[in-house]
């Protein structure tokens, strides 16, 4: 008997993550029509190590350009609260026109497949693993995401 009740609890010890999983996504509504539901779940770090840490929102495309120019897309990341949970989601705008920087490139000069991503400045949150990143974004554009990490100490600035 007490075999069983080990067992018994074992199984549900390993299944708990999954439900957790599960369950931390009840809030976000499924992604409409047009759009892909991004989750990016981050591991734990601690509470003081999590503080030191931002997650950066990269969204793009891959496409093949030349090798000299810089490109982006016009577009912006939009955050949003769950309304009744309190939660935020962030969604991402149609990417706009490819734009770029116009050095002239030699016409016979083969393209590379690159990432471009939206420009503007980084969008930057804060460190949580306790809840999912949850990013909506049209069909065809990929999310990526960076982690920055702030450096242990501080600099005193002189008084000049």
């Amino acid at each position: 008997m007490n075999t069983l009740r080990l067992l018994v609890a074992l199984c549900c010890l390993f299944a708990l993550p999954a439900l957790q999983a599960a369950d931390d996504l009840k809030a976000f509504p499924a992604a409409e029509q047009g759009m892909v539901r991004h989750v990016l779940r981050l591991p734990p770090q601690g509470e003081e190590d999590e503080a030191d840490l931002k997650i950066e929102l990269v969204v793009g495309r891959t496409l093949e350009v030349d090798a000299h120019n810089r490109y982006f897309f016009a577009g912006q990341i939009a955050k949003e609260t769950i309304s009744g949970w309190g939660f935020p989601r962030f969604i991402v705008s149609p990417l706009g026109p490819l734009a770029g920087t116009l050095m002239a490139v030699d016409a016979d000069t083969p393209k590379v497949r690159r990432f471009v991503a939206l420009g503007g400045e980084p969008y930057l949150m804060r460190y949580n693993s306790r809840l999912p990143i949850v990013v909506y974004a049209p069909e065809g554009v990929e999310v990526r995401y960076r982690l920055w990490r702030a450096s242990p100490g501080t600099t005193v600035i002189d008084r000049g």
